[in-house]
């Protein structure tokens, strides 16, 4: 019988850190974005679709369009370019060491994704050499820069060669 209730706790505990987990998933600011691009798209298309009769009602709605796209754009490159976003914030903030290190960062991944559970951040460099190499130094000094520019109670950033190979960690 103690078997059992071992068995039915660890089931619910299981279930329960599923349930946790999903939940805060699903709280990202993906879903938003994409409800409302939809919402968008739908008002467009029922604007379209109510004021037909007029010409310059669809030409306007044809400029309003492009005008859209610039900002999902703008978005995007915000989205896409973590990078050069921790890079003019550094050069604004950061010393000159930080400033020579921070040149040699390719890519950041997880930056914008924080939940203030576990934050785990990933930068990469074109340092080569792996731990042994020449990018253990800078690396500290990339994760210092790191933890100026983004704040968590529980953030890990770590800092990659060219190769993949880890020079280095920091919290933030």
């Amino acid at each position: 019988m103690g078997m059992k209730t071992k068995i039915a706790l660890g089931a619910v505990v299981g279930i329960a850190v599923i349930g946790a987990l999903s939940a805060n998933s699903g709280d990202g600011d993906g879903d938003t974005k994409s409800d409302s691009r939809t919402s968008a798209s739908a008002g467009e298309n029922a604007a379209g679709g109510t004021k037909g009769d007029g010409g310059a009602k669809a030409d306007g709605a044809a400029d309003a369009k492009p005008a859209e796209d610039k900002a999902a754009e703008d978005k995007a490159a915000e989205k896409a370019s973590q990078a050069d976003r921790f890079k003019a914030f550094v050069q604004k903030n950061g010393t000159p060491n930080e400033k020579d290190a921070v040149a040699h960062v390719t890519k950041v991944q997880g930056a914008d994704e924080q939940n203030e559970i576990l934050d785990a951040a990933d930068v990469y460099t074109d340092f080569t050499g792996g731990i042994m190499g020449e990018g253990t130094g800078p690396a500290k000094l990339i994760a210092s820069a790191f933890a100026d520019w983004k704040d968590s109670d529980n953030g890990l950033v770590t800092i990659y060669d060219a190769d993949g190979e880890i020079l280095g960690n920091g919290q933030f």
